[in-house]
């Protein structure tokens, strides 16, 4: 060190070729410092403001299935033991130490992904924030336990730690990691998304070079090695079977079914197989849900996953190769549909018996709030909700589409482009898996269509700085 920078240095002086904070910027960080402390207590707030009013966390049809992994020591369907062990964890709390958790989480991953793009400042995660919660199903997905919160937040922790990697300090790229592995662990949907993500990244390396970095794509892959190990580990530690959550050839046989194809197999091939569908081949019902989850359906009769998951299976995959050009039409058309099915509230009504029979049997301490509570009592409606939330998700999803449309005509992507590009194959990815797999539901475009909105929010508040002379900078 020079004599002049360890006299400067003693003097209170910047060293020499250092920058000093201009008065301008303590000034402005002075002046965010209470707008900070605001957005940290507001959004949260908000964001729980539905499970606030309702007087109890809100409830979804498959809740009850999450809840019960703890207690029954077996393995079902679709339904992550890695998810339940987190409610039990917050159980003694009447689950609100979950919904605490799910909006810090949602309040940390939106302005993380704002700090990485530059754009990290109170007042603008504030009203970014505020119109997330007004227009989209945010609030609902932070104010219910169920896996959905962790569906987009996933896809945007994922494109952090893989493209802005080293903007993070060493805990948060810890947190990260672990809270990417977790949301994989918690939904087979998830896992999928994040690992077709993955997958792009690989394919589109050679042309984005050090732009995305092989130590970001590395990462981003061990957190689904990770997500999975936790899994394994869970199924293994709540019901002694080291195994992968069941339920896929199940729920694809459903979808099969209501497009017709299980119909055609079996009437194609009764007379050489001997299957327990033949019989019923001509009375099965329109819709994959009246048949896996109908009170008098014809699964519930011939002994439900037990005793149809291996007769299931094999039709899916026979019908699969049987009829190649239908499993393609009706593929197409699950995926368009899934992405315009985005509504607000599927499976969150009044009517959820099988949970509320798993809070009676295993959380008898719980009934009286959970019954006082305005959805138990039909008070939640979401029609008028969705006259603002489809349209927004709609719009978002166009305007997304459009972002990235662009930024690839001109072939120069900057880091916003990119999280829309992320976003796209996220959306069209969480719309093949689960249109092709489950079959449509608006329950699984809201999970995930939030992000759209998100991204263009950001888009029109760095145009705004752009224009008005603020500019985006990080905090």
């Amino acid at each position: 060190m020079h004599l002049r920078q360890i006299l400067n240095r003693r003097n209170g002086a910047p060293p020499t070729g250092a920058t000093p904070i201009s008065t301008r910027v303590l000034n402005r960080r002075a002046a965010e410092a209470p707008w900070a402390w605001i957005a940290a207590i507001v959004i949260p707030v908000l964001l729980l403001a539905p499970a606030i009013w309702n007087g109890y966390p809100l409830l979804e049809y498959d809740t009850g299935g999450y809840l019960a992994r703890w207690y029954e020591g077996y393995l079902e369907p679709s339904r992550s033991t890695v998810y339940g062990i987190y409610l039990h964890l917050g159980k003694d709390s009447f689950f609100w130490l979950n919904l605490g958790c799910q909006a810090l989480l949602t309040l940390w991953i939106l302005h993380l992904t704002l700090r990485v793009l530059g754009m990290a400042q109170p007042r603008r995660l504030l009203g970014i924030a505020v119109i997330l919660i007004l227009g989209t199903a945010l609030p609902w997905l932070a104010s219910m336990l169920l896996t959905d919160i962790f569906a987009g937040l996933a896809v945007l922790a994922l494109f952090i730690l893989v493209m802005h990697n080293g903007k993070l300090s060493t805990i948060e790229k810890v947190s990260l990691f672990l809270y990417t592995s977790f949301a994989a662990a918690t939904h087979t949907a998830t896992f999928g998304v994040l690992f077709g993500l993955c997958c792009a990244g690989w394919i589109v390396k050679p042309f984005f070079g050090r732009r995305l970095p092989i130590a970001g794509l590395v990462q981003g892959c061990l957190t689904l090695v990770a997500g999975a190990l936790m899994l394994l580990a869970a199924n293994y530690a709540l019901s002694g079977r080291l195994a992968w959550t069941p339920g896929g050839a199940g729920v694809s046989f459903g979808r099969m079914m209501q497009d017709g194809i299980v119909a055609r197999y079996l009437n194609d091939h009764c007379d050489k197989i001997k299957l327990k569908l033949c019989p019923y081949r001509n009375q099965l019902p329109a819709t994959a849900d009246d048949f896996l989850w109908g009170n008098d359906s014809i699964f519930n009769k011939l002994g439900r996953f037990d005793g149809m998951n291996d007769e299931m299976e094999f039709i899916a995959t026979e019908a699969l190769a049987a009829y190649p050009l239908w499993q393609t039409e009706a593929a197409v058309e699950a995926t368009a549909e899934q992405l315009v099915q985005v509504g607000t509230g599927e499976g969150s009504g009044g009517w959820i018996p099988h949970t509320y029979g798993i809070i009676e049997r295993y959380l008898p301490e719980q009934v009286k709030a959970m019954r006082a509570a305005r959805q138990q009592h039909w008070s939640i409606k979401f029609a008028a909700i969705n006259w603002v939330h489809i349209p927004v998700a709609l719009a978002s999803m166009l305007l997304l589409a459009g972002i990235a449309l662009a930024a690839l005509w001109r072939r120069r992507i900057d880091d916003l482009e990119l999280l829309a590009i992320t976003a796209c194959i996220a959306l069209l990815g969480n719309a093949f898996i689960c249109g092709v797999i489950s079959g449509p539901h608006n329950r699984y475009g809201a999970r995930m269509v939030w992000i759209a909105t998100f991204v263009v929010l950001i888009a029109a508040a760095r145009s705004l700085a752009a224009r008005y002379g603020s500019p985006s900078r990080p905090a």
